[in-house]
């Protein structure tokens, strides 16, 4: 592959050839991705001006002086010591990660940045980099999650830990009540979630109850999204929560409950933050741009979902979720992914029973 030039860019401040020249040798070994739509600028001293593309790298000795300067212009700063680095936010929103700094991690930050990823995944990356990486294949991914940062200030994780669930879900619905649960599941399928949005409080605990006993006449796994509380009280199999749930739901009656969790992620931040906490099954997405729900980050794609599935495969069962339909689903299933969940390729099918029949085909051909 030839080596994916960063030399006409700004990429450092000030300009260091060096730190180029390795970024060049660590992107040339990183695959094909396409250019990062953003012209970040990784800078190693107080830039004379500051912008919303500046990633201000400082030490871990004192609060800079101009940092807040730097964040009225938009820039974020990387606080960074021999273990630890901190990524602050113009917005004031911090990634902490505690792990190994290479030599390289700075070039590595770099490569990443250009690979497309958000500066809080590609600093992910740079602390799973180790010096050399880029001459040990042509593709040099960091797929050892041993090598991989852990996300700092996170409490501990619930005891019990969360009931397991099968390696390999298959074919996931989610569907939006009761009434497609039941017919769903009579269709031949095993898991499924339901995800009720607006409803009055009687009237969701009664979807819950009628989702959860459909899921035990049928014996199949039923998963509520969001409501935990109604689901631990209909004793559903297990649920489904966001990113932003982790910080509101009571995770350990959730695990006392004996359900199972999933949890959302949209990249390698999160898939750290939620793997902390022990979870039954990830949820990567959106794979592929969706109208059925708003996402704030760009569509992961398959290229990333092929090497979630690399590092992942083995210490949890993973789920591909967003745009997701038959004619997609052969190449998800490629990337080695266990489960994909898919909504409108059932609900807006003409005929909802022979479109399950075609996506369960995908999984056994």
């Amino acid at each position: 592959m030839e080596t994916l030039k960063l030399s006409d860019r700004d990429f450092f401040w000030p300009p260091a050839d060096e730190l180029i020249e390795a970024a060049e040798r660590i992107r040339a070994r990183l695959g094909d991705w396409p250019r990062a739509s953003r012209a970040w600028r990784i800078c190693l001293a107080t830039p004379d001006t500051a912008d919303a593309d500046d990633l201000v790298v400082v030490g871990r000795e004192a609060e800079p002086a101009d940092a807040a300067a730097w964040h009225t212009a938009g820039a974020s700063r990387i606080e960074a010591g021999a273990s630890r680095a901190m990524l602050t936010t113009a917005g004031g929103e911090r990634f902490v990660l505690e792990g190994t700094l290479a030599e390289d991690w700075l070039p590595a930050l770099a490569a990443f940045l250009d690979c497309g990823f958000e500066p809080h995944d590609a600093l992910v990356l740079a602390l799973a980099w180790r010096d050399g990486d880029e001459t040990r294949g042509e593709d040099a991914w960091p797929v050892d999650l041993s090598r991989f940062p852990r996300v700092g200030g996170l409490p501990a994780a619930p005891t019990p830990r969360f009931a397991e669930c099968p390696p390999r879900l298959g074919l996931y619905p989610v569907l939006p009540s009761a009434q497609w649960v039941e017919r769903v599941l009579a269709f031949g399928v095993e898991t499924v979630q339901l995800r009720v949005k607006g409803a009055p409080p009687a009237q969701l605990q009664d979807e819950i109850a009628q989702a959860v006993a459909a899921g035990r006449r049928h014996g199949a796994r039923v998963f509520i999204n969001d409501h935990w509380r109604e689901a631990a009280q209909a004793g559903a199999y297990g649920v489904h929560l966001g990113q932003e749930d982790l910080e509101t739901a009571d995770l350990a009656a959730i695990a006392r409950a004996g359900m199972r969790l999933g949890l959302s992620t949209h990249g390698y931040y999160e898939m750290l933050r939620a793997l902390h906490f022990r979870p039954s099954y990830l949820a990567f997405g959106a794979i592929f741009p969706t109208g059925t729900k708003t996402v704030a980050t760009a569509p992961q794609g398959l290229a990333r979902l092929e090497r979630y599935v690399r590092l992942l495969n083995g210490h949890v069962p993973l789920v591909a979720i967003g745009g997701i339909d038959l004619a997609r689903l052969p190449a998800v299933l490629a990337t080695g992914v266990g489960s994909a969940a898919l909504v409108s390729a059932i609900t807006a099918a003409a005929d909802p029973a022979s479109a399950v029949e075609l996506l369960q085909r995908a999984f056994v051909d």
